[in-house]
């Protein structure tokens, strides 16, 4: 029996039994054991296949979007729009066969937009080139799901099934779960908030089902067995994810509105003479106002001197910041001091 075959069965088995205390065990086993296929059947294969044109594109930029949808819903209009890269659109479905890239430049921040072919239902399993698609998808640094707003939520319910069987866990963040194997000892098992899904005899259960016998495991949270697996495998991907619903002028204003009120929702309509959406990210500024230096949320001074050059943390001495993060422009900082939005900064150094 291939891997193929043994997911389906296992699959079948988990829609087949009944979710109860009873049972519990058991789904616990039959989900660590379907991780484990899943992974297997995206490891490369040994023997040399056909070469065809690759999709490996450089990281460039202060950020990586990747497109994904299904053909003909409007990725490569999306990408014309938003980028000066030309990218083929047609009436008819695998019009694009390669990761074309592009970038977006909003306010000093490039940001590198991925127009990557359409993917199917069993892309996981490398239907349609699914393998190479969800492989540029995992290193991008926001994931924007370009859905037919006429098919409803069929399209992103297939979608986020296909990346969610790969490990790609979209608006989610990662388990706070500690977890160190050991080479002895046994189990060590706690948690610091009352579990309702989890137990420590189904813990080592599934950690037996990954060959680990010895183990530190420590629940932050009230984690799911899936949840724990997770953190058990550790080449899971958080990103954001944003739906971004087109063709809305052939719905009704009732399921549009329906539609725009989705968390992390966007409704629009690609078409060359209208306005379409743009992608924000945070950024703080140099002294000398020409670029940009694109941090995520919550960056400290320590974190802008980091990019700025490696060395330049330990010989700081103060910066000088103008902003909405200080209580007067300017206010003399040190490297803790946490930036905001379009803050204006200056180093000193010893």
């Amino acid at each position: 029996m291939g891997i193929l075959e043994k997911i389906a069965e296992i699959e079948r088995e988990i829609s087949r039994t009944q979710k109860n205390k009873a049972t519990e065990y058991h789904l616990g086993l039959l989900k660590a054991k379907l991780a484990k296929y899943r992974a297997q059947l995206l490891e490369p294969s040994k023997s040399a296949g056909a070469k065809g044109e690759g999709f490996d594109v450089m990281k460039s930029g202060d950020a990586r979007v990747a497109l994904i949808g299904f053909p003909s819903v409007g990725k490569s209009t999306f990408l014309s729009l938003m980028t000066s890269t030309a990218s083929e659109a047609a009436s008819y479905e695998f019009t694009t066969l390669t990761c074309i890239p592009g970038v977006i430049e909003y306010k000093g921040a490039n940001i590198q937009l991925l127009d990557l072919p359409g993917i199917i239902e069993g892309a996981a399993q490398g239907k349609g080139r699914g393998r190479q698609v969800i492989a540029v998808a995992r290193t991008a640094d926001v994931v924007i799901m370009m859905l037919d707003a006429t098919k409803g939520d069929i399209q992103r319910c297939l979608l986020e099934k296909e990346l969610e069987s790969v490990g790609i866990r979209l608006n989610r963040i990662k388990p706070n779960i500690y977890f160190k194997p050991k080479k002895g000892g046994g189990l060590s098992y706690n948690s610091t908030v009352p579990l309702t899904h989890c137990s420590e005899k189904l813990v080592q259960l599934i950690l037996h089902e990954y060959k680990i016998f010895n183990a530190e495991v420590l629940f932050r949270e009230d984690s799911t067995p899936d949840e724990f697996i997770d953190v058990i495998v550790g080449n899971r991907v958080y990103m954001p994810c944003l739906y971004v619903y087109n063709k809305v002028d052939q719905i009704s204003i009732e399921e549009v509105d329906r539609l725009a009120r989705g968390p992390n929702n966007v409704v629009g309509i690609s078409r060359p003479d209208l306005h379409l959406y743009q992608e924000k990210r945070r950024y703080t500024r140099r002294p000398d106002f020409n670029d940009a230096i694109i941090m995520r949320r919550g960056a400290s001074v320590e974190h802008v001197c980091h990019r700025i050059h490696r060395t330049l943390a330990s010989q700081f001495k103060y910066a000088l910041v103008w902003g909405t993060s200080t209580k007067y422009s300017p206010q003399r900082v040190g490297l803790t001091h946490i930036m905001e939005h379009e803050d204006v900064i200056q180093i000193v150094k010893k």
